[in-house]
């Protein structure tokens, strides 16, 4: 099989090195990653239909809502317009719901004139929650298919991407590309500048527990709340206070609460009512 030529030169993922010692809640998480819940609220099922029409021309028999309700879908599973067709299909019989399901021609017309709604402006002088995270980015070039057929290894060049985001609109307000070897905390300063609004929250993982992060964010935003959990390898000082307050007096709002990585905690929300 030519897919297996190469198997054993190929780049396979490590084995975990470590030990997992809470195994119930480890598979217990594994299962949440695969769990799918799908509802269909009274005002969606309601507004399934479009308004009859007051002009002339067809009346058309799906409502704005419902096709962005497929095409949402049809973008989170990246599904083709006919598999999106049956997945509609196939939730509304689960359901138990008396609705009309769109046809792929349909979804298909009805997508290149569909209004996408748009995250609400944002006032001047409204306070942001601004959540920050990195990324990395690897340079592909013209012979990463002859690496990869061949087998040679060669030293890849990677590029780390520092973000920094509005928790309420999703807008990215900051953005900073370094090189790999560049610390997520140092890169705080930077991302802050870009942000011309005041900012309510800082939110970040556990790269952030750092001195420089919190002395950055009171410089800047006294009033911030820093929200960063704690590394595994956190310890208090001898003096009775934290870490991240011996660099300065602490903002005057400043908490550490556990949060799940950005990553994570990012979802597909529908602006409608379904």
């Amino acid at each position: 099989m030519p897919f297996k030529l190469n198997a054993d030169r190929r780049h396979h993922i490590p084995k975990q090195k470590h030990k997992v010692m809470n195994s119930a809640a480890y598979d217990a998480a594994l299962r949440q990653r695969g769990s799918l819940t799908v509802w269909f609220t009274e005002e969606a099922v309601a507004a399934w239909r479009a308004e009859p029409r007051t002009t002339a021309g067809g009346q058309p028999w799906y409502s704005p809502l419902a096709i962005l309700t497929a095409l949402t879908l049809r973008a989170v599973f990246r599904f083709a317009l006919r598999q999106t067709e049956g997945l509609i299909g196939s939730i509304i019989g689960l359901l138990g719901l008396a609705l009309a399901v769109p046809d792929h021609s349909t979804l298909s017309r009805r997508a290149a004139t569909l209004e996408v709604p748009r995250p609400r402006p944002r006032s001047d002088g409204e306070p942001i929650h601004l959540l920050v995270d990195s990324t990395g980015l690897k340079l592909c070039g013209a012979g990463e298919w002859l690496i990869e057929k061949h087998g040679a290894k060669t030293r890849r060049s990677w590029r780390k991407l520092h973000i920094g985001m509005d928790a309420d609109t999703g807008q990215i307000v900051a953005a900073a590309l370094t090189r790999k070897e560049v610390d997520d905390g140092s890169q705080v300063g930077p991302l802050l500048g870009q942000v011309a609004a005041s900012v309510a929250s800082f939110t970040a993982d556990g790269a952030y527990d750092q001195d420089g992060v919190c002395a950055a964010v009171a410089e800047r935003h006294p009033e911030a709340a820093i929200i960063v959990p704690p590394r595994s390898t956190a310890r208090a000082e001898r003096n009775g206070r934290d870490r991240a307050h011996a660099a300065g007096p602490p903002p005057a709002v400043h908490r550490r609460a556990r949060a799940s990585h950005l990553a994570e905690s990012l979802r597909i929300h529908h602006p409608g009512p379904g």
